[in-house]
């Protein structure tokens, strides 16, 4: 006789409330300006491109080292 796993209906229920809540968070990665050790070469991205570079220039949250648009919403009377 093998023994029943535990869990149940509820069990997937929670995984999905729990994919779903996780999915809510979830927000893009900031951009950023990495220079270069060895020639202080500059370039945009979202990680580093690799040894020899470093953070050179604070978040961005538009893409491409670019500002995030601002929106003017005017209510119509």
């Amino acid at each position: 006789m093998r023994p029943r796993l535990g869990g149940g209906w509820w069990a997937g229920g929670a995984l999905a409330w729990l994919l779903i809540a996780s999915a809510a968070e979830a927000a893009p990665a900031p951009w950023f300006y990495w220079r270069s050790l060895v020639d202080g070469a500059r370039v945009c991205a979202q990680t580093s491109p690799g040894p020899g570079w470093e953070r050179d220039s604070e978040a961005y949250d538009g893409p491409g080292c670019q500002p995030r648009r601002r929106v003017l919403i005017v209510p119509m009377r």
